[in-house]
């Protein structure tokens, strides 16, 4: 987990600067060609000197027939001016290194005859001022008033906003009603401010990742003090990590996708929940075909979420208002056998057990004991197989 460990020093330190492979990218973006047409996309938080959605969208800009693409980037970013400063293409004098600016693009010429282009220099698409690279009055904050005009002009936008500011970063999405494809951790699924928009269906997962690690390019003194960090054959400077996913609410045809359920329901496999009304399901692959009710699945369950075959009820967290029952004060026992009193509400499905379980922890609860899971997303099957007969 030294990648998820690393991410989290980085949000607490607010160091957002994570730039995406271009394979990522070119993964993900496949599924939505169709949608690129004649659209004008905005990614609000790429300096396009370093931005590998700004080079993505350069590339492809005629293949995928767009109007125009927007970059803007924000004040003191580690790489404006580190390649090509913005005065060198102005013939501006000034030091406007580290400046805020955006790019704007309309015209990209097609070299290779097949509407792609097989070449990417930042100050060709700039020299003949056929397209703008101007300075921002602002810091190139993506809340500020210049950035939210351009937000409200764009039609889709696509980029890694700051892991520390995605809850605000969505929310700001939503409140403008922007299509979107951007990057983020799995456990954002279960931010208030995200579930219930998945719950609602207006986000999704993305289809291109769903499960193990990816590296990101950081600054140059980002701290490469963990497991998974490095430094490339270019030396550009890397972290690994794990659990990220794309969020979107454009469609693609493998989300109606049934996903293929091959086990039936037991009483004695599939335990209940204590504190929801329903079974808990310790794995996507494991969900009955014959149950009609509540369960909790966990969250990458998402990665397989088909709208026309599940619905979302909730997830066991204490905001959502799901859970049948709260437990104000517990006793943790933790692996050691060490004793703690918690007071304060625990989220999680609680399950009741009848003898302590072996390296792990659980909670006494009333004279009673409980282990409990992971973050569980709950749904329903609507359209459950019959139970077999005798069954």
């Amino acid at each position: 987990m030294a990648g998820n460990s690393a991410l989290s020093a980085a949000v607490k330190a607010k160091k957002d600067e994570f730039y995406t492979q271009l394979t990522d990218i070119e993964k993900e973006m496949r599924y939505y060609r169709t949608h690129f047409k004649n659209k004008t996309v905005l990614c609000n938080c790429d300096d396009p000197f370093e931005s590998n959605f700004f080079k993505f969208f350069v590339l492809n800009f005629n293949r995928l027939g767009l109007k125009k693409l927007i970059a803007t980037c924000y004040t003191g970013s580690p790489i404006a001016g580190k390649q090509l400063t913005l005065f060198d293409i102005l013939g501006d004098n000034e030091d406007k290194q580290n400046k805020p600016y955006k790019a704007v693009v309309t015209q990209v010429y097609d070299k290779t005859g097949d509407g792609g282009v097989d070449m990417f220099d930042v100050a060709e698409l700039f020299r003949s001022h056929e397209n703008e690279l101007t300075e921002l009055a602002g810091d190139g904050d993506f809340r500020s008033r210049e950035c939210l005009d351009l937000l409200d002009e764009a039609d889709i936008i696509v980029t890694n906003p700051p892991f520390s500011l995605f809850r605000e970063y969505v929310a700001t999405l939503m409140e403008h009603e922007k299509k979107f494809i951007i990057i983020g951790n799995v456990n954002a699924i279960t931010y208030k401010e995200v579930f219930p928009l998945i719950m609602q269906n207006r986000i999704w997962i993305g289809p291109s990742i769903h499960s193990g690690d990816r590296a990101f390019y950081v600054p140059d003194d980002y701290p490469l003090n963990a497991a998974g960090c490095g430094v490339d054959a270019d030396g550009r400077r890397f972290i690994r990590v794990k659990g990220v996913r794309w969020y979107t609410n454009l469609d693609f045809r493998q989300r109606h996708e049934d996903l293929i359920l091959v086990k039936r329901y037991s009483p004695d496999v599939y335990l209940d929940y204590d504190n929801y009304d329903g079974i808990n399901v310790d794995s996507t692959v494991d969900i009955p075909c014959d149950y009609a009710g509540m369960m909790g699945v966990p969250i990458t369950f998402l990665d397989k979420y088909n709208p026309d075959q599940f619905e979302i009820l909730g997830v066991t967290q204490s905001w959502c208002g799901v859970a049948s029952k709260i437990y104000p004060r517990q006793i943790q026992i933790d692996k050691n056998g060490k004793r703690t009193v918690v007071t304060k509400l625990n989220d999680g499905a609680a399950i009741k057990v009848k003898t302590p379980p072996k390296d792990k922890t659980y909670y006494e609860i009333d004279g009673e004991m409980f282990i409990k899971t992971y973050a569980r997303v709950l749904v329903r099957n609507k359209h459950p197989e019959a139970p077999k007969e005798g069954k």
